[in-house]
């Protein structure tokens, strides 16, 4: 583990394996560079891999005061730029759910990149009820608990029922922990912001998995018709889980 620091001061906690050109992974939601790992070591026959912690997770430095949306998907772009920097300043940029959102977002702005990757970026554009614009401001007054149930219900869509099985269970303790950084990623994820991927000049590749939601595959189908010259593709069998199978993502970002 490295730690490089972001144009605001804000430490990283980086990874890199592997040798060749320069690869960024990131995760989304209730991730840190741990759950790209295996995607990392998958690739790094091919690439050198960077993963990293974004702001408030794992081992990167914690967060502010809750700055608002704009100003909070800036200081994730600012941070990624870091990453890219280090990197070698040029850098295929490998996303998924809010990290594909991110990715696309600092390539629009002008983010230096050979490629990008984006897997199921949640944009919600139909097959179900649209995700408040205010969801992030509104996550960032919760405690943990009330604000993980809030994002999987309103920005993901699971069933409240579901959720409520979720109670208890080690996996909604470990939701709970990185809970305060969910305003980061509704803050990525307005319907609003997909126009803008119209400014993306770099080769992209937009994923989804055959078993997905249908909503999910209809946002990715949405960004690969915004995104000039994007290439779209299903992988089969697969859903929003691909982590849990990292050498299919990376047979995916590997494939010309």
């Amino acid at each position: 583990m490295e730690k490089i620091t972001s144009a605001d001061g804000t430490t990283l906690a980086v990874d890199r394996t592997g040798s060749g050109p320069a690869l960024v992974l990131v995760g989304g939601a209730f991730n840190d560079r741990s759950t790209v790992a295996g995607a990392a070591d998958a690739l790094a026959g091919s690439y050198t891999a960077w993963t990293y912690d974004r702001r408030g997770r794992g081992e990167s430095g914690p967060l502010g005061p809750w700055p608002g949306g704009e100003a909070a998907v800036e200081a994730e772009i600012a941070d990624l730029a870091a990453v890219v920097a280090a990197a070698g300043g040029d850098a295929v940029l490998v996303g998924h759910s809010s990290g594909a959102q991110l990715v696309l977002e600092a390539a629009a702005r002008g983010l230096p990149a050979r490629r990008v990757v984006a897997y199921e970026p949640p944009y919600i554009v139909s097959g179900r009820a649209p995700a408040g614009t205010d969801l992030a401001d509104r996550l960032a007054t919760l405690p943990p608990a009330e604000a993980t149930v809030l994002f999987l219900t309103e920005g993901v869509g699971v069933p409240a029922e579901a959720v409520e099985g979720m109670a208890g269970s080690p996996e909604f303790g470990f939701m709970q922990q990185v809970a305060h950084t969910l305003p980061y990623d509704a803050a990525l994820g307005w319907v609003a912001a997909l126009p803008g991927l119209a400014r993306v000049s770099v080769p992209t590749l937009v994923l989804d998995g055959g078993d997905s939601p249908e909503w999910m595959r209809a946002g990715a189908a949405a960004v690969a018709a915004t995104v000039p010259g994007a290439t779209y593709r299903t992988v089969p069998g697969e859903d929003h889980a691909i982590l849990h199978r990292p050498e299919v993502l990376a047979a995916e970002v590997s494939r010309a």
